[in-house]
């Protein structure tokens, strides 16, 4: 009888911890998508390295029920336009998120050095509305807070969100479907050690030359430098950085910041001495591990 009780209980155990779904963002056409030989590369050695993406998807992890807040944050891991680091920036975050009560969505959007899209500074932004569209739509079925999804990105991922922060109302793609009557704008945003801006001397070179081309207008590059284009109805943002970051420099952060509090968005930012560039979760480093219960004290606090 008792190994019997023990495997029953080991069985309901397992099924009690919520599991991650995978969600196609486009069950019919993928905009800017065209065919070719092209596959999806899967890299696994220290982190998880995606690149030439396919089929754009959301990974869901969803907390217990019992500890749910209601919050989500959709996740856009870095990797300059060309890979994402997908466990590094994305499902160990996600993990954390869920220890926290909170939804982490990690989105595998398309990168713009894949010869299977074309307008190919579009499909990040494209992927990135649809995704939290998407979220929205879901929001009962996942015991969300329609009103309550936020949105962090890491690096060029932190690019991305802040493109959706700032471009949630542009139009990038014909609506397909009831999903895509719903706001893409994001209730709070994140930005980790982002690029935030196109232009020089402060800019990722890898980044801007994989979402616009080796030699862009100044037109585009002022499109894509988000410090140009907050509002005062950009999401109230949390933003983190290091000042000996070599990849991309704290100026990134620094020009964001400068913005949002001259549109008197609401916002908060931590700078450390050292840490270099893509720290995530901060594990490595003391002094960096902070920042994510800093981070969750913000989010319960913060005005949307």
């Amino acid at each position: 009888m008792k190994p019997f009780f023990f495997l029953f209980s080991c069985l309901f155990s397992m099924t009690t911890f919520a599991q991650n779904t995978v969600l196609p963002l486009w069950p019919n056409d993928i905009p800017n998508s065209i065919k070719t030989d092209e596959k999806e590369e899967v890299v696994s050695a220290d982190i998880v390295r995606i690149a030439k993406v396919q089929v754009p998807q959301i990974e869901v992890y969803l907390p217990a029920k019992k500890i749910a807040t209601g919050q989500a944050v959709l996740i856009f891991p870095g990797g300059g336009y060309g890979i994402l680091a997908y466990d590094w920036e994305g499902t160990d975050f996600a993990k954390f998120l869920n220890g926290k009560g909170i939804a982490g969505i990690v989105v595998k959007y398309r990168l713009p050095n894949s010869k299977s899209v074309t307008e190919k500074h579009k499909v990040p932004l494209q992927d990135a509305q649809r995704a939290i569209r998407t979220v929205r739509s879901k929001a009962g079925e996942w015991n969300i807070d329609p009103h309550n999804i936020g949105i962090i990105g890491f690096s060029a991922g932190g690019h991305l969100a802040s493109t959706l922060g700032t471009h949630y109302n542009e139009v990038v793609y014909a609506k397909q479907d009831d999903i895509d009557q719903l706001s893409a704008r994001p209730d709070f945003m994140t930005l980790a050690y982002p690029v935030i801006t196109l232009g020089e001397p402060n800019t990722h070179g890898g980044s801007r030359k994989n979402l616009l081309g080796e030699n862009p207008t100044q037109q585009m590059v002022d499109h894509f430098s988000n410090e140009l284009q907050v509002t005062t109805d950009t999401p109230p943002t949390f933003l983190l950085h290091a000042s000996d970051d070599k990849a991309v420099p704290v100026e990134n952060s620094l020009l964001f910041y400068t913005a949002l509090v001259k549109n008197q968005v609401p916002t908060e930012m931590h700078i450390y001495p050292t840490g270099g560039h893509g720290f995530a979760l901060g594990l490595q480093e003391a002094h960096l591990a902070s920042w994510t219960e800093q981070w969750v004290g913000w989010l319960t606090n913060v005005k949307k």
